[in-house]
Formats: C-alpha cells, structure tokens, sequence
C-alpha cells in the first residue's frame, strides 16, 4: 500500500495558473512545498505576486496571501521544479473539436527548461491516450526517455467553482503513470498535499478515462431530464415535480434537473474528447453525441419558449426589451466559461431583441448596474444564472417594474407567486 511519506524540500512548479492551478499551488505551499507559477498573463502574474485573488473560490478568500506562490511568465523557472504540475485549459473549438494546442505548448516549455528527473503531472483534462500518445511523444521527439529523464503521470482536475464544502485540499483524487515508480512518486505527492483520498489507477489511461466518464456521466444525465422536460411540457406534466417524486425512491435514482444549458469547462466539453478519440478507434459514441445535441439545443429552446409567450399577448420579439439575468455559468461565481447566457444572447440577437443584461459577479459585462436598473428597463426576462439575488428577490419587484414574461431557465422562482401577480411565467418543462 502507498503511504503518505515525510516531506521533503522540492520545489513544485505550476503551468497555468486559472481556476484549478492557482489553488493546487497554493495548497502546495501552504503544505510546504517551494511553489512557483508559470503564467502567461502578466495581469495575472502581478495579482499573485500581490497576494490578489482573482478567482471566485473559496479556499482561495481563506487562504490565499502574499508570498504563499512566486509568480512568473519566465518559462526558466521550470528548471529548478522537482514536480511540474500542467494546469492549462483543454478547450474544443466550433466544431466541437478537441484542441490540446494548450497541452502541447506547455510540454515545449517544459522540454525547453527541463530539470533534472522530473515529476511532470497532467492535470489537465484529456481523453484516453493523451499522455501516451501525444504528450510523451513530444518529450520523445526532444530527446527525453520517459522513466529516465523524467516521470510521467495523470491526476485529473477536480475542482467546483463556488462549492463551500469540496475544495482543492479535500476532493479525492485519481492518479495513473506510465510506471510504478512514476505512480508511487505522484500518489506521495498528493498525498502530502490532500486531506482526502488518493486512488492509484492500473494504468495512465485508466486515470484519462476516469474524469471523462463522471463528467460525461452527468451530461448524458442531465440531457435525459432537458429532453423529459420539452417532452412533458406538450403533455401538461411539470418535470420538477415529477423528478422530485422520483426523488422519493431511496435506491438507484439520483436527481438531475432540466435548465436553459449545460455551462462550465467540464460538463460541456470532456464528451467531445471521448467521442473523437473513439472515433479514431473506429467506435461511434451515439449515446454521447445525442446528450450533447439536446444539452446544446436547450438555450435555443428556452428563446423558443420566450417567443411563444411573447405571441400571447401579441408582442413581438423585434424590439421588445428583454433583460438577461446572469452571465456566469454557475450561481454565485464570475465564470463564463461555456455559459448558456452565451447562446441565449446570440439567439435573441437573431431576433433582433433589445438585449440587457445584469450579473452582480460579472459587471463588466452588464450593460445594467442593479437588478432593479435591469427589470426596470425589461418588458420580458429570461433568467439563466441562479444567482442568490435572483433566487432571493422581491417578486413584487417584477410587477413593479411592468414585466410582463417571465422565463425561468433554473426553474428557481416561486411560480405560484409569479403568476399571482398577472406575470406569464415559464420555466424549463413547467
């Protein structure tokens, strides 16, 4: 059995330092590594060197300070790491398709500076195969033999922005390597660092598999309950209650919940990288590709739902006033990334509405100062982002400021009190 081992002086070197690699450094150094940052973004690399937090992230408010982690765009720093820890964004493009153009960079950094033997983890999300068949490639191709000049692993990020309970320091964690040593020395690593569990994997590829599976897993999940929602919806059922219902089985059912969109890094992108990868192998992932097709259909559909009300009482969407309550993909944190408010404000471009828009995290990208501001100027609404401010308001509010529609994409509002006040509400399938 692998057992926590008694810390040694290294030093850990971070590559990308966003939303999962600066708390992983911080961790580090608060566990007694010498912690450094690669980061690309100047604005960034000022801000922690500052001791400035800039993400929305809990263990960052409480434990983040001001020489906990160096800071640098040198990539020479690379040079005095024991352990590299690889934290860049594995994006898809348009197409959908993967793009480890990110991963691929980092790597060259690393084979331009590269220590002495080397612990180099993958933390970055990647489909099966990745670490063997591109990153150690190029390692390779620089003329260095994995297990000799350096050891290669996987511990896939798992982070959720804006959860008070699962953090950096306590969410357990999966590693897979290329060799037993390079496995033993990763699991004594994250070990030293984490209160919570460790699981070493059979194979490198086990660990690339795993965090492709519990994202797609909620994907497929969540497709199932958006495509009972627009289905109920023409049979006069509401879905919420339905799966609150079903909820009441205290064996083999586990709730997920219909909304305007899938957001985030993960949920949205990971079953892209399963589906090519598989493809390459000559398997068609149908199952994988229809989830995605209804997920990336629902802020389309929730537009279509605005524009039905918006004909009963005759007004139409050209012109009218339509207020966008959140930005962000998640409630109560600043990130965009893959958020449905994206797509929902696209559509109703295409027809040509009078998009405002209003998130308390985000207000850079408001064109409203206040929820009031918003609902003041808003003949209609559609909230994509259940914000507490949003969840939590005044609902006499909106008949204050004359709003006629309201469509809830997180079914969050009380739509009994809603109504009450002669306001057309719709949620998601109810």
């Amino acid at each position: 059995m692998l057992e926590r081992s008694s810390l040694q002086k290294e030093t850990v070197a971070v590559i990308g330092l966003g939303y999962v690699g600066l708390p992983l450094a911080v961790l580090a150094a608060h566990k007694g590594y010498e912690t450094v940052g690669l980061e690309k973004n100047e604005s960034k690399v000022a801000l922690v060197n500052e001791g400035k937090n800039f993400l929305e992230d809990d263990y960052l408010k409480k434990n983040f300070k001001t020489g906990d982690v160096f800071a640098t765009s040198d990539p020479t720093i690379l040079k005095k790491a024991d352990i590299i820890l690889v934290c860049v964004p594995t994006p898809v493009d348009e197409q959908y398709n993967p793009d480890l153009e990110p991963v691929k960079s980092a790597v060259r950094l690393i084979c331009e500076n590269m220590p002495k033997n080397p612990l180099i983890v993958i933390e970055s999300t990647v489909n099966p195969g990745v670490c063997e068949e591109v990153v150690e490639p190029l390692f390779r191709e620089a003329g260095y033999e994995v297990n000799k000049d350096y050891e290669l692993a996987h511990c896939p990020e798992r982070i959720n922005p804006g959860d008070p309970q699962w953090n950096v320091s306590n969410i357990p964690r999966v590693v897979g390597a290329i060799s037993d040593s390079g496995l033993q020395r990763a699991v004594t690593f994250y070990k030293n660092i984490l209160d919570g569990s460790v699981t070493p994997m059979n194979t490198i590829r086990e660990a690339e598999a795993a965090k492709i599976v519990e994202n797609s897993f909620r994907d497929i999940n969540i497709a199932f309950v958006n495509e009972l929602a627009k289905s109920f919806d023409r049979m006069g059922i509401d879905v919420v209650n339905v799966i609150r219902g079903a909820s009441t089985k205290p064996y083999a059912f586990m709730p997920h919940w219909p909304s305007c969109g899938v957001g985030g890094h993960c949920i949205p992108v990971d079953p892209y990288y399963l589906i090519e990868r598989a493809k390459r192998s000559g398997f068609d992932h149908r199952f994988l590709r229809n989830a995605r097709s209804i997920n990336n259909s629902m802020p389309e559909y929730t537009v279509e739902l605005l524009q039905d009300k918006l004909n009963e009482i005759k007004l139409p969407m050209h012109g009218t006033s339509v207020g966008v309550l959140g930005i962000a993909y998640k409630a109560n944190v600043n990130d965009v990334r893959e958020s449905p408010s994206i797509e929902v404000i696209k559509h109703l471009k295409k027809h040509k509405a009078n998009i405002l828009t209003y998130d308390p995290y985000i207000p850079d990208r408001s064109s409203e100062t206040s929820l009031e501001d918003i609902l003041e100027k808003s003949e209609a609404i559609i909230l994509v982002t259940n914000h507490d401010e949003f969840v939590h308001m005044d609902i006499s509010l909106l008949q204050k400021h004359k709003v006629r529609v309201v469509i809830d994409g997180k079914n969050c509002l009380d739509k009994k009190a809603v109504e009450k006040l002669g306001i057309i509400y719709k949620g998601i399938g109810r």
